[in-house]
């Protein structure tokens, strides 16, 4: 493989790898739930061994076999990450924005890793799933404490149930986070002749 793509996939990887044994970590030094918990700094920010069986902030696909497409559909999101990071390595795309396109490449893999193959090798899947594979929980640790209650039931989505304000997330999501948080940032930066073409057809509109 080319040197210019092995840094940025090689940035992907490091991602994967930290997530992964961060988790394995949590997963055979951890107490699962609030027994295992690790206080870091005060009472606002814990470590917190849980499982994700869903999406972000715990949502699932209504249907029995609503996982395994979540997971099909997290497979061919990474392919198509992939291929982009590669297309905008040759196209010499900004190197921060290539940066953060690998990190969201690495946090998505590694999530990807847990929805496939953790409902094995953790045990981890639904009881009522219709296989082990393609049902792994993802695992999450990092949680930041702000608020905790009953939420009353006319809120949607979360509306009924005793929850989190902020949502426990491990290092894949953190990756996923920060790559997109600097991307909209900084997009002036990375994107500025689509700029200066959306500025010059306004200034062209006659009025």
């Amino acid at each position: 493989m080319n040197n210019k793509y092995i840094k940025y996939f090689g940035i992907a990887l490091l991602v994967i790898a930290i997530d992964q044994v961060v988790k394995m970590l949590v997963h055979f030094e951890m107490d699962f739930g609030t027994p295992g918990q690790i206080p870091i700094f005060g009472d606002w920010f814990k470590l917190h061994y849980t499982t994700n069986p869903g999406m972000a902030f715990g949502m699932e696909l209504g249907s029995e076999y609503g996982k395994m497409i979540l997971t099909s559909f997290r497979l061919v999101a990474m392919v198509g990450i992939g291929y982009y990071l590669t297309y905008i390595i040759d196209k010499k795309n900004h190197p921060v924005y290539i940066l953060c396109i690998a990190m969201i490449l690495g946090g998505a893999i590694g999530n990807l890793v847990d929805s496939i193959f953790y409902g094995v090798w953790l045990d981890n899947a639904p009881y009522n799933a219709p296989t082990a594979w393609f049902h792994g929980q993802v695992v999450d640790m990092f949680y930041f404490d702000i608020w905790e209650g009953y939420v009353p039931e006319w809120v949607p989505l979360w509306g009924g149930s005793y929850t989190a304000l902020w949502p426990i997330f491990n290092v894949a999501d953190a990756s996923i986070f920060i790559g997109v948080a600097i991307i909209l940032i900084f997009q002036n930066r990375f994107f500025p002749e689509k700029i200066e073409e959306t500025t010059s057809e306004k200034s062209e509109t006659p009025y």
